[in-house]
């Protein structure tokens, strides 16, 4: 058979014989998508000509590719390829979002909107939110979204770039991407083929464990692929780090129950809204991702409660515009690998395990483990200690996220199926009781290592299912109400004012990526019920 980037690891061992410094000369990518070319552009950018990598994809195997919704990230990420808003979304048919509403959470007919930006700003150094519980004691000063100018051109439908330099933390909101996951994919493809990267369209047929880890992997060609670093972007079947290395996975389902996701795209017949839609249904919730070509839709739900032709009806009696094709279904255990980096091979995306899109984190944390290994090869070479922290690092950051998933089940306030009962009930992870229980008696928003989501976002869920704090501290007690009142009342008005000079999404769309507008009513996709 003839072999391909036949090298052999160099390592550099200690004294009692074991492994300190392991050089990486050449790197193979196992399965492409959005994963593992965001993968490829990446290191192929950071490395530039000292390692060779390979990625290995067939034609013949589809991806996933439902994962269509960001945060904010994910344009830091583009932009260290070189890549510009513009370029992105006239390339991906991509829309903007300010945050993600949750219609039904909070019971049946309520909506709220989690944004990518702040709520008002402190005074005398008491935090904005503990400034406002207080001021409602007072008098009548309005919602708290009403102080969040990222929600209010949600809400509105409206959108413009941020301030370069904010003026004042009232003005600071972010903001991400709706696109089309396999048109990014392509485009991470081109950035990493322009670098280097070599492509092999082939089907991976077996796989040759060593002392290392991965020994080769054996295509269907007959070919041979020999690599110091293997990284495995083969989705949920895991090809490396788990049917190879027999990693092990922790499931997390006796806290996230569902376990099923039916999805269908439909044509888009209306303006498209600046933020993505999550509905609650009786067992399980739906999305809605606006793109400029068509919309996504999918149903997450559980199966121990809801069937999946139920699950399938219930999507397709929800979705707007024409279905493009037949649905779609994914099976999924939420949790995640044990390890994230076993031996010589590192797992990344669906690999590393699976959290559901409630909050948009898929690609978000395809970004921050590349961002992993790029800390971690600053030159090519690598230590056990590194493997380590990067495993350390994956499992806190895993964990946060599904900590704060299961603050949207536990809190929520629907009456209307067992499910959702029973997610109310539900024992919690320690770390998270906790979380609740110092923000319920003292207001307490603290903010943990590695964790994706800020004090804000916490703020914006606890807020939009009714979880309360009890008190403020005597430092919002000190402030001189006439003061607190007249600040507050500035604040909302300044929020009004900015959100009417802002021009509707579609407007920006058309100005910065060319969109033309549906001949729809503008306004039909507008509608925030509160």
């Amino acid at each position: 058979m003839a072999a391909l980037l036949l090298l052999d690891t160099k390592i550099q061992r200690d004294a009692g014989g074991k492994m300190s410094v392991l050089e990486v000369g050449s790197i193979a990518i196992i399965g492409g998508g959005t994963a593992g070319w965001m993968t490829a552009a990446a290191l192929s950018h950071h490395f530039k000509d000292k390692v060779q990598i390979t990625l290995v994809e067939s034609s013949k195997i589809g991806t996933v590719g439902v994962g269509e919704a960001t945060i904010p990230s994910i344009r830091r990420f583009y932009a260290r390829l070189g890549l510009s808003d513009q370029d992105v979304i006239k390339a991906t048919g991509a829309t903007c979002k300010l945050g993600i509403e949750f219609r039904g959470w909070g019971g049946e007919e309520s909506s709220f909107i989690h944004p990518f930006g702040l709520f008002g700003q402190p005074l005398h150094e008491v935090p904005f939110h503990h400034l406002w519980k207080r001021a409602t004691e007072l008098a009548d000063v309005g919602a708290l979204e009403e102080y969040s100018l990222g929600i209010n051109l949600a809400k509105h439908n409206k959108f413009c770039l941020p301030e370069p330099v904010p003026s004042s933390m009232l003005t600071i909101f972010d903001w991400a991407l709706h696109f089309d996951a396999s048109r990014f994919a392509g485009l991470m493809q081109d950035c990493a083929v322009k670098q280097g990267v070599r492509l092999i369209d082939d089907i991976v047929c077996q796989v040759e464990r060593s002392e290392q880890g991965i020994g080769a992997i054996v295509l269907e060609s007959g070919k041979r692929l020999c690599a110091d670093l293997y990284i495995d972007c083969s989705g949920f079947k895991g090809l490396l780090i788990e049917q190879a290395l027999q990693t092990g996975y922790e499931s997390w389902e006796h806290w996230l129950y569902c376990d099923r996701a039916v999805a269908v795209q439909s044509e888009a017949v209306s303006n498209p809204l600046v933020r993505t839609v999550a509905t609650a249904r009786k067992a399980g919730w739906q999305w809605a991702i606006p793109l400029q070509h068509r919309c996504g839709n999918g149903h997450v739900f559980s199966s121990r409660y809801i069937s999946e032709d139920e699950a399938t009806q219930i999507l397709l009696d929800n979705t707007t515009g024409p279905v493009l094709h037949q649905p779609r279904s994914f099976h999924f255990t939420p949790g995640r690998r044990k390890l994230a980096w076993n031996k010589n091979c590192v797992a990344i995306g669906l690999a590393s395990g699976f959290l559901e899109p409630l909050e948009s984190t898929s690609i978000a944390m395809i970004e921050t483990a590349i961002e992993r290994l790029l800390l971690t090869f600053r030159q090519p070479v690598y230590r056990e200690s590194d493997v380590t922290r990067f495993n350390d690092v994956s499992r806190m950051e895993f964990e946060r996220i599904r900590d704060f998933i299961i603050l949207h089940y536990k809190a929520n306030q629907r009456q209307d199926s067992a499910f959702w009962q029973d997610c109310r009930t539900m024992d919690l992870p320690a770390e998270l009781a906790y979380k609740i229980k110092s923000f319920r008696q003292q207001g307490q928003l603290d903010r943990l290592p590695w964790e994706i989501f800020g004090p804000d976002s916490w703020l914006a869920i606890f807020h939009g299912l009714g979880v309360t704090a009890e008190r403020y501290p005597a430092k919002a007690e000190e402030i001189d109400e006439s003061l607190l009142l007249t600040s507050l009342q500035n604040m909302r008005q300044r929020v009004q004012k900015m959100t009417a000079a802002v021009p509707v999404h579609q407007e920006f769309l058309r100005r910065f990526a060319g969109y033309q507008p549906k001949d729809a009513n503008p306004d039909s996709l507008k509608v925030f019920r509160s």
